[in-house]
């Protein structure tokens, strides 16, 4: 008898904590987030090829901004990643809502699929995003003056 894997199951205490950290770190990076519309991030990545986060905002509510972040890095054989980040101001977390061209991703999805998403796609692009800005808070530079409020 083939023991079957256990059915993924959505943490939600986790993804929540990955949610509020990203809002955390686009706070950090992007601290004029509610009048300035976009910043550019430089990351050297060690080969010497030119790579640049920019972080756009695309809509802005009284409890919730819409961020896009593209990685622009040219090639011709890869397309630069991208998202769209939601951030709920009033929860302070932040949530991928659009990543490769798809939106609003479920928590859950089973395997195998058309798509060929994994049972926790919601939750790798989340952490993923994390990586990304944690990444840029650490190699990252800025045309722009930064500036923290303590």
């Amino acid at each position: 008898m083939i023991a079957r894997k256990p059915r993924y199951r959505v943490d939600l205490s986790e993804l929540q904590a990955i949610c509020e950290a990203n809002y955390f770190r686009l706070s950090r990076l992007m601290p004029g987030m509610a009048v300035q519309d976009e910043l550019r991030i430089r990351v050297d990545s060690g080969d010497g090829a030119p790579q640049t986060l920019t972080l756009r905002i695309l809509e802005r509510c009284r409890y919730t901004s819409t961020l896009q972040l593209v990685h622009e890095r040219r090639h011709d054989w890869l397309a630069p990643p991208s998202m769209e980040v939601r951030l709920y101001h009033d929860a302070h977390m932040a949530e991928v809502v659009a990543a490769y061209n798809r939106r609003r991703f479920r928590g859950v999805y089973p395997y195998p699929n058309e798509q060929m998403l994994q049972p926790d796609e919601k939750y790798q692009l989340n952490s993923f995003l994390g990586e990304w800005l944690g990444y840029c808070q650490r190699y990252g530079q800025s045309d722009e003056l930064v500036m923290f409020n303590p």
